[in-house]
C-alpha cells in the first residue's frame, strides 16, 4: 500500500485510536475491513453496495459510484431509506468514515465490483467480518463518468453482450437499438428487483431459479448473465413455455453461448413437477390463472423468493356481481360500469394473491413494474420468505371471510386451502 494509502488509513483511526470499542458489534475497526474498502473505493470502483439492514426503519441500502466533479474524484452514496431516495457527494476520507458509521450497525453487507475484483463482505451478529476478494482477469479500463450521466444500468450500453445482441436489443458495437430501448430498460428493471432480494439467498452453493411462461426469454436470459456471467454467482435456471418453436430457439442459443445451466422446456405451469426445491419462481405474464398455478408450485417449494407479473386478470372479473352482494356493501358502486369493473377485477385479484402469499409467511410488496405508459400490464408481485415463517392461521381465517363476503372462489385459494379443514372456498 501507499504511503498515501497509510495516511488515509491512519485519518480515520484505525491504528491511532479505534473507532469503537473492541467488543461493540454496532461499529467496527477490523483493519482488514477499512483497508479493505480503501483498496477499491478508486478510480477502477465501478459500484459498490452496502445491503442487509439490521433494522427495516433504518437505511435499507446505499450504492455508491465514483463520479467526476469539476475533474475532482467523488463517490456519490445514493441511500434508500423506506420508500425515500439521498443522494450525497463525498471525498474517499468522508465516504470511509462514513462507511465506519454504516457497518455493521446499520448495514450487514458489502458487494465491491472493481475493475480488478469483486469483494464480498459479511458481518456476523457479533460485528465480526467475513472478506471474500475474487480477481478478475481484464484489461478493460473503468470510465468515470461525469456527474450528470446518464443513468447507469446494470447491463450497461457499451458493453457487446451476445444474447442482447441476437435478441435485436444491441447492435454488434453494443448500442442500443432506438426501437428497443423500452425493452432495455425493462430489463434493467427487473434486474434491480433481484439486486435487493439477493442477500436473502446469500450463502447458497447454487441458486435454483424457474422460470414459468419464459416465452422469447429475454429476461431469461439477463437473469442468467448478469447473476453468473456478471456476478460470478453459481445459478440454475429452468425456463418453460408452451410454444415448442419458442422453447427451440432459446435452447439453442443458450448452447451457442455455452450457458450450461440455463436450460429451456416444453410444458404447462400446471402439468409441472420436474422439481422439489427451487429458491427463485419467475412468472411474468402468465395469463390468467396460469399464474396461481406458478404461484402455488413456488409456495409448495418454499421458495425463498417470489415475483410475479400477472397478466389477463379474467377470473374474478366473471365472479364479481353486484348480485351476490348486500345491498349496502361498499363494493356495489364500482361494479356498475363494465370497464371499472375490470379494472377494479384486476387490481382486487393481484391484492388477493398477495395477501394469500403473506398468509403462507411471505413478505410481499406489489411494485411498478414499468412506467404506464408502455404497457397497463405494469405490477409485480415481489414476495420474500420470512424466515422460518409458515402459515398463519389468524391471517387465513381473515382471507376466507373477505372472499366469503364477496363470494369469490380465487384459484390460488382453491390451490393453497384445499387440504385446509373447514375452507369455506368452494371445491373445483
Amino acid at each position: 500500500m501507499s504511503q498515501n494509502n497509510d495516511k488515509t488509513i491512519n485519518n480515520i483511526r484505525i491504528n491511532k485510536e479505534p473507532a469503537a470499542k473492541e467488543n461493540d458489534p454496532n461499529q467496527t475497526n477490523d483493519p482488514q475491513v477499512l483497508k479493505t474498502l480503501d483498496t477499491y473505493c478508486n478510480e477502477q470502483l465501478e459500484w459498490m453496495i452496502l445491503s442487509n439492514a439490521k433494522q427495516p426503519d433504518q437505511i435499507k441500502k446505499v450504492k455508491i459510484r465514483p463520479v467526476l466533479l469539476k475533474e475532482t474524484l467523488y463517490f456519490q452514496a445514493e441511500s434508500f431509506r423506506g420508500t425515500q431516495v439521498f443522494h450525497n457527494n463525498m471525498t474517499k476520507q468522508e465516504l470511509l468514515n462514513q462507511c465506519l458509521e454504516w457497518l455493521p450497525s446499520m448495514l450487514k453487507q458489502v458487494e465491491i465490483n472493481h475493475q480488478d475484483a469483486q469483494v464480498t463482505m459479511l458481518f456476523t451478529k457479533k460485528g465480526k467480518a467475513t472478506i471474500k476478494v475474487k480477481k478478475k482477469q481484464t484489461n478493460e479500463m473503468v470510465t468515470i463518468a461525469d456527474h450528470n450521466r446518464t443513468k447507469k444500468y446494470l447491463l450497461e450500453e457499451g458493453t457487446k453482450i451476445p444474447f442482447m445482441q441476437d435478441l435485436g436489443i444491441m447492435t454488434a458495437e453494443g448500442k442500443v437499438v432506438k426501437a428497443k430501448y423500452d425493452k432495455f430498460r425493462q430489463m434493467n428493471r427487473f434486474l434491480e428487483f433481484i439486486e435487493d432480494v439477493l442477500p436473502v439467498l446469500e450463502g447458497k452453493d447454487n441458486i435454483r431459479i424457474l422460470d414459468f411462461g419464459c416465452g422469447k426469454s429475454y429476461l431469461t436470459f439477463a437473469m442468467y448473465y448478469y447473476l453468473h456471467e456478471k456476478l460470478g454467482r453459481n445459478v440454475t435456471i429452468t425456463g418453460l413455455d408452451l410454444k415448442a418453436e419458442v422453447i427451440e430457439n432459446c435452447q439453442s442459443l443458450a448452447d451457442r453461448y455455452g450457458y450450461e445451466s440455463l436450460n429451456f422446456l416444453q410444458g404447462d405451469i400446471a402439468n409441472y413437477y420436474g422439481d422439489t426445491k427451487v429458491d427463485m419462481v419467475v412468472t411474468l405474464h402468465a395469463c390468467d390463472t396460469a399464474t396461481d398455478f406458478a404461484l402455488h408450485r413456488a409456495v409448495t417449494w418454499g421458495a425463498k423468493v417470489i415475483l410475479s407479473v400477472p397478466c389477463c386478470q379474467h377470473e374474478i372479473n366473471g365472479q364479481l356481481t353486484a348480485d351476490k352482494l348486500d345491498e349496502e356493501d361498499s363494493v356495489r358502486p364500482f361494479l356498475k360500469h363494465g370497464i371499472m369493473k375490470e379494472r377494479m377485477a384486476a387490481l382486487m385479484t393481484d391484492s388477493l394473491r398477495a395477501e394469500l402469499l403473506e398468509c403462507f409467511g411471505y413478505k410481499v410488496q406489489i411494485l411498478e413494474f414499468i412506467d404506464m405508459s408502455h404497457t397497463p400490464k405494469n405490477l409485480l408481485i415481489r414476495a420474500v420468505k420470512s424466515g422460518n415463517s409458515g402459515k398463519s392461521k389468524e391471517k387465513i381465517k381473515e382471507y376466507r371471510e373477505v372472499v366469503n363476503r364477496l363470494s369469490l372462489n380465487p384459484m390460488l385459494a382453491a390451490l393453497l386451502l384445499e387440504d385446509e379443514e373447514g375452507a369455506g372456498i368452494v371445491n373445483r
